[in-house]
């Protein structure tokens, strides 16, 4: 089976079954998993051919210290550099393993079977991996491309319809930055639909990936472009570091909206868009209350790791299907909120 995008001439992406795909994507040689108990469970034939390390379960795992424990692991193991690993799972193995295959040994082989909506939309995909530090979301990481991702829409019929949802918020993300028709689908269909129909589910899964891979292809390191990945996720790791009432996907969705509104106050975006915007989301079932007070969510702003200069990059909605990258003070951010 052929990728359906090549990100960077480094990593193919793949849709469709892993049964199908894996086997011709796997190099020769020794292949170790990182994988969780989870994934284990639903999918142990899978699994069952390699020396696998499993890790927690959560976000509060997504730690250093879980890394470690992964070298320990190989280390036991005989793990060399002419080790693959392979990380099966969703974002949060996929950016545990990738941050670990690319610092042990300076760097080994790694490659993705992306298990959840969250993870094949977003995570999974793009070459950046890490973990927290202290709550604050990837602190430590790097930029080292997967070799494959593979993205099976069949993996995500385990997923419950809290997980699920999270993975929408990040298509919608993908949609208002840069394909309005794919906006345009989304608010024509419902939950229930993107839930029951496979070729629905793919084409957004697609699409998304084709926003992101064309981005990355132009700006791997966030210099530039890829900075618009992050719109919602300004505020959306802020409620991320205040509470863990939410989960990612619920915390950008928020984001989300909370911006778009920023957006209109700043005058870049018509309430029309924003209503839009507001609406898909509720339509999709998310809640966009904010969790814990906004001038608690403003104070966090300020320690996001994205400040440059003690200036914040605030990806602004300009319309669905577009965006801008905006430099402003804590202070003319937090104006907006007033």
């Amino acid at each position: 089976m052929e990728p359906i995008f090549n990100v960077r001439q480094q990593s193919e992406i793949y849709i469709g079954p892993t049964s199908d795909i894996l086997p011709g994507v796997l190099p020769g040689g020794r292949v170790v998993v990182v994988s969780d108990a989870t994934i284990d469970r639903l999918y142990h034939p899978m699994l069952a051919p390699y020396d696998t390390v499993l890790i927690g379960l959560g976000e509060s795992i997504k730690t250093l210290q879980t890394v470690e424990s992964i070298y320990r692991r190989f280390i036991e193991l005989g793990v060399d550099r002419s080790t693959f690993v392979l990380g099966i799972g969703g974002g949060i193995v996929t950016d545990v393993a990738g941050f670990a295959a690319a610092t042990y040994m300076r760097g080994l082989d790694f490659g993705f079977v992306s298990t959840t909506l969250l993870g094949q939309v977003d995570a999974s995909v793009g070459g950046k991996n890490g973990v927290n530090v202290d709550g604050y979301k990837n602190m430590a990481g790097t930029f080292s491309q997967p070799r494959f991702v593979i993205c099976d829409p069949g993996m995500l019929r385990t997923l419950s319809d809290r997980e699920f949802r999270a993975g929408l918020a990040e298509v919608v993300k993908a949609a208002i930055i840069a394909d309005a028709d794919l906006f345009a689908r989304i608010e024509a269909t419902t939950f229930d639909d993107l839930r029951s129909d496979t070729d629905l589910l793919t084409d957004a899964v697609s699409a998304s990936i084709r926003v992101k891979a064309d981005i990355v292809e132009r700006d791997e390191r966030e210099s530039g472009d890829r900075r618009k990945l992050n719109l919602g996720h300004t505020l959306a790791h802020a409620i991320e570091k205040c509470t863990n009432r939410l989960n990612h996907g619920e915390a950008v969705a928020v984001g989300t909206a909370l911006i778009a509104d920023a957006s209109v106050k700043l005058g870049v975006l018509t309430a029309e868009d924003r209503d839009r915007i507001a609406g898909v989301l509720k339509k999709l079932g998310f809640d966009l209350t904010p969790p814990v007070d906004v001038k608690r969510l403003l104070k966090e702003v300020g320690k996001d790791k994205k400040n440059e200069d003690g200036m914040l990059r605030i990806v602004v909605p300009i319309g669905i299907g577009d965006c801008d990258v905006r430099r402003m003070s804590h202070d003319e951010f937090a104006a907006l909120f007033a």
